[in-house]
């Protein structure tokens, strides 16, 4: 099995898979305890709703919010797990086979793409921003920047792409904060956040 160059030091992955693997359980988490009081009260009024702007219960409410036909937040709650155990692992010492890594990331890049749509959906379709919602979002995004950029550094995707990771990989922090920026100025322009809190 062809595994990832023992040259690559993987601490600091691990440390962002665990570390954004725990909040992104615990949000999705509390997405999942928020959506059972809904079931049990539609009158409930939840710690997440802040605003008319700043809620989680319209959200939840949504077509959006259970696109294949069961709440999302179920996704998170079992997908976090995966980034985590390999965080742990990968502490512990572990190597993984190069289809691993393609594995590892086709995953993780899932849940970038449908955070990404799931943002679009809440700015632009139900003109609300879910705190619990950005906190998985929040968690997700440098989740894949740090896998993505590890692995071409790595030479997971061919060596062609090595010394591009090398060099955007030491970047991670950086590019996350201009994803973070570009969500939060969509949502400014678009909703106008700043005004109603």
């Amino acid at each position: 099995m062809t595994q990832a160059p023992a040259t690559v030091r993987p601490l600091p992955l691990a440390i962002v898979l665990i570390a954004t693997g725990v909040i992104g359980w615990y949000a999705a988490f509390k997405l999942v305890l928020d959506k059972l009081e809904v079931l049990v009260n539609p009158q409930a009024d939840l710690d997440c709703n802040l605003s008319v702007i700043v809620q989680c219960g319209k959200n939840l409410g949504s077509w959006q919010g259970a696109i294949l036909g069961f709440p999302n937040p179920l996704l998170g709650v079992a997908g976090f797990v995966a980034p985590m155990a390999v965080g742990v692992a990968l502490l512990a010492g572990a190597g993984f086979a190069r289809w691993f890594w393609i594995s590892l990331n086709v995953g993780v890049l899932a849940a970038f793409a449908f955070c990404l749509w799931l943002a679009f959906q809440s700015i632009f379709a139900l003109s609300t921003l879910c705190p619990w919602c950005m906190v998985v979002w929040s968690a997700t995004i440098p989740m894949f920047w740090a896998l993505t950029l590890f692995n071409a550094r790595a030479g997971i995707f061919g060596n062609r792409m090595t010394r591009l990771g090398s060099t955007l990989f030491t970047w991670v922090p950086a590019i996350t904060v201009a994803t973070y920026l570009v969500i939060t100025i969509v949502a400014q322009v678009r909703l106008d956040v700043l005004s109603t809190l």
